[in-house]
């Protein structure tokens, strides 16, 4: 199938299999209103065109950027409009890279605490007195009531 033929029309299932997303995913992008509701032919199947599975690969590529579906839904409204300036959809990519690099900073730190309680545990013994346990469980120790065993 040629998917620059704008006759050409696939079902939810190939529409699956050539894009990697699941029927239910289509159906929810539909309900998020981030695909528009597909036509439907004599026996009611959905049908889908070239622009549905181009706007699929977008919302697909926009995920591995780590964007929300709904930071997609906001940026496919900008991209979707000849009239917004550059400047807005970068600014919008701006601010997403800015939330990456604070998830990124708090993984970091996150990983710095872990290897240190790993690095103060041994891993032998009675769990009384292990470093993760006690940080994991704060004011709740072993020694008030909650009891561990393997």
């Amino acid at each position: 199938m040629n998917l620059n033929d704008t006759s050409s029309s696939l079902t939810r299932s190939a529409v699956a299999k050539l894009t990697g997303i699941g029927p239910e995913t289509l159906r929810f992008y539909e309900q998020k209103e981030l695909l528009g509701k597909p036509r439907r032919n004599a026996a009611g199947y959905r049908l889908y065109g070239p622009a549905d599975v181009e706007r699929l690969a977008f919302i697909r590529r926009a995920q591995e950027l780590g964007f929300s579906l709904q930071d997609i839904k906001l940026l496919l409204a900008l991209t979707g409009n000849i009239r917004t300036p550059r400047k807005k959809v970068r600014d919008f990519a701006e601010a997403r890279l800015a939330l990456i690099r604070q998830k990124l900073r708090d993984l970091k730190a996150m990983e710095k605490s872990l290897a240190g309680l790993i690095t103060r545990c041994d891993g032998r013994g009675e769990l009384k007195g292990c470093p993760i346990a006690e940080f994991v469980g704060g004011e709740f120790e072993t020694t008030k009531g909650g009891n561990y065993h393997e």
